[in-house]
């Protein structure tokens, strides 16, 4: 039973810092990468499909990201999406593919990312211990009915802890990285 607690536990974290890293690959820095835009939805025929679905994106330089729809019409929609999108990039068209120049990153700007970068690892830091206070929440329900020994339950905690702290760790360094890339020139 504990076990099957300490599965659900490791699975739930995991998943925290797995989402944690996506939301950090969308924060821009000085570099050009794909998952910048590749995740936008484009209205396609009345559906809102993800934009990796209706191009090919390409980074041939580092401070450019080329799209290419496989069906033409569609460009000026990517093009409206990626200026709705918050991102502060601006595309060109050029009947072909769709050519978005990464500028360089004001120091303000930079301030603004790490902020934005401080309340994602935030959250998650959050979702750890929500996960730890239910996987605790778990193990008393165990206790009360009688099933495990005192020192067992006190090992249980101790080993959720333990987990709780690694994975916020994992989260900490995942802060610091970005930070070292956002502020790189």
């Amino acid at each position: 039973m504990l076990k099957d607690i300490f599965t659900d536990t490791i699975h739930r974290m995991d998943q925290t810092v797995e989402h944690l890293r996506m939301e950090l690959a969308k924060v821009r820095t000085g570099r050009a990468n794909p998952e910048l835009v590749e995740s936008l939805t484009i209205d396609y025929y009345g559906t809102a499909t993800p934009l990796n679905q209706l191009s090919t994106i390409s980074v041939p330089e580092p401070r450019l990201i080329t799209i290419q729809p496989f069906d033409k019409t569609i460009m000026p929609d990517i093009e409206k999406a990626i200026m709705g999108s918050n991102l502060g990039l601006t595309p060109n068209n050029n009947g072909e593919v769709i050519l978005i120049p990464i500028p360089q990153l004001s120091e303000e700007r930079r301030r603004d990312l790490i902020r934005i970068v401080h309340k994602f690892v935030e959250d998650a830091r959050i979702a750890v211990r929500n996960v730890r206070k239910d996987a605790n929440h778990h193990i008393k329900m165990v206790k009360d009915e009688g099933h495990i020994s005192e020192d067992e339950i006190k090992r249980a905690e101790d080993e959720v802890q333990d987990l709780t702290n690694k994975h916020i760790e994992r989260l900490n360094e995942m802060m610091e990285h970005k930070e070292k890339e956002l502020m790189e020139l």
